[in-house]
């Protein structure tokens, strides 16, 4: 007699959770593992209905308590209220994935409408009656097929890296796991050798499911939306105290809370979520392709220059030296022109940063990025040195009787100030750090890239007034020697 996927036969087991024991519908997935668990009760009847399991006899060995991936998808067809041989294996497939039935030689659970061997999960290993195991306990039972002889035991590429990983994790407690292991290989040993071939499936199938192959889905995992809306505390209902009763009746008179405050936190939610930067995936893509597009000829890795070799595939390493000389009238053009992209260009490059140095003290600004490297240096200090340092950079630029104040409003320096004074540590400046460099970076960055001076080192006059006071200072200094 067929049954409609609907017709379940709601169970009222428990399982044990955190130490006590809650009820299965807590689970996102309890209605999936029903119809699962219900057909699967059927499956296993003693009526002729059953799905028939036998053990095959092959030339030197057997393979107990079997059936066929065929069989499987006929009794689907038969029994249950399917449209196709399609959705037929799709159901098997499901029972497959989630570990109620298992390929006997295939670490890969699925279902194949052919004569591949399965075999049915014992039920206390179903997902509905389990929790997700601990780490631990997949050492113990790594470590006990490693001490197996047998080849259908041997580990898979992907257990072996789960094994190595595992020793280093747990090298502290290696021995209890190994000890675990050996106690349980003598219990399988008294075993009869069917019983024990069925049970070591069995066990592997329980790991195929929460230690999945490599590319494979891992069915335990919950899926994070379902667990929010059911985990959904009554108090978010609207249950407005009202004159004469309340509006609904399923909510008690605890939980109910005056529509202000309720009101209030809809508003302060709605406000978290309007202060969140947004941006479409379009629009990143189009910043990503505009970046590297702009620095596609200032890569070495792609060898985009024509002056010197690629240093990535050949011995010349002249285009590094290049880059990382502090020297003017050996500094190129092309690594001038990447100063301009961006005020933290200009500042990653030492050159950079001297000619920006010099820019500012011409415009008595100075004392803006030596407070900004300060702050720099601080973050990579050790912590012993943190506290001096502090004091040191608030006495030179932040103090009211500082050396070489910097232009930050009073709000800053009420915020560093009150900093300072409650608990120094490498992050206390950073208010004033973050707003000098939007300063620097607003203001005085942009009054640079219009300079003489950046424009003399982009153009190359400055090498070329290098090479001039160069030559005529040889020229003063061999007079002598040739009027002589």
């Amino acid at each position: 007699m067929a049954f409609k996927m609907k017709d379940i036969v709601k169970n009222d087991n428990s399982v044990f959770v955190n130490g006590h024991y809650s009820n299965p519908e807590e689970n996102p997935n309890y209605l999936a593992f029903k119809k699962l668990e219900t057909m699967l009760d059927r499956m296993q009847s003693d009526d002729d209905t059953a799905v028939p399991v036998k053990t095959v006899k092959g030339f030197m060995t057997k393979i107990p308590s079997v059936f066929t991936g065929a069989d499987l998808v006929g009794w689907l067809l038969r029994y249950v209220d399917l449209e196709d041989q399609v959705e037929a294996l799709h159901i098997a497939h499901l029972m497959a994935s989630h570990g109620y039935i298992f390929p006997i030689d295939d670490h890969v659970l699925t279902v194949k409408n052919d004569n591949t061997y399965y075999r049915f999960q014992t039920p206390c290993l179903w997902p509905s009656r389990v929790l997700e195991p601990e780490n631990t306990d997949y050492a113990v039972y790594l470590c006990k097929r490693t001490m197996q002889s047998k080849q259908r035991l041997e580990l898979a590429d992907f257990e072996a890296e789960n094994l190595a990983r595992l020793q280093k994790m747990f090298s502290r407690k290696w021995e209890f796991i190994y000890m675990q292991a050996e106690a349980q290989i003598k219990v399988d040993k008294k075993r009869e050798k069917l019983e024990r071939k069925i049970l070591d499936s069995q066990e592997r199938a329980f790991w195929d499911v929460h230690r999945p192959v490599p590319g494979c889905v891992n069915t335990t995992d919950v899926d994070i939306r379902k667990t929010c809306k059911q985990n959904k505390q009554g108090c978010c209902k609207l249950g407005f105290l009202v004159p004469g009763g309340r509006i609904s009746p399923t909510i008690s008179e605890n939980d109910l809370r005056p529509a202000q405050e309720i009101l209030q936190l809809e508003i302060d939610v709605l406000k978290k979520q309007m202060s969140k930067s947004r941006m479409k995936i379009s629009k990143v893509g189009e910043s990503y392709i505009a970046h590297f597009e702009q620095y596609q000829d200032f890569d070495s890795l792609w060898g985009t220059t024509t002056e010197f070799s690629n240093p990535w595939i050949t011995d010349n390493t002249e285009l590094w030296d290049q880059e990382s000389t502090v020297v003017a009238k050996d500094i190129p053009a092309r690594r001038v022109k990447r100063w301009g992209f961006s005020i933290l260009e200009l500042l990653k490059d030492p050159a950079g940063t001297d000619n920006f140095t010099k820019f500012l003290a011409k415009e008595f600004s100075g004392e803006n990025l030596k407070f900004w490297l300060a702050c720099r240096d601080l973050k990579t200090l050790p912590q012993s040195q943190v506290q001096d340092k502090v004091l040191e950079i608030y006495e030179e630029f932040l103090a009211p009787n500082a050396r070489d104040p910097v232009n930050i409003d009073s709000r800053v320096a009420d915020i560093v100030k009150q900093n300072v004074q409650n608990d120094i540590n490498r992050y206390c400046l950073d208010a004033a750090e973050e707003h000098i460099f939007k300063l620097m970076k607003n203001d005085s960055y942009n009054r640079y890239l219009r300079s003489d001076m950046y424009k003399e080192f982009l153009t190359g006059t400055v090498k070329k007034k290098v090479l001039i006071r160069k030559v005529s200072w040889l020229k003063f200094h061999q007079a002598p020697t040739n009027s002589s």
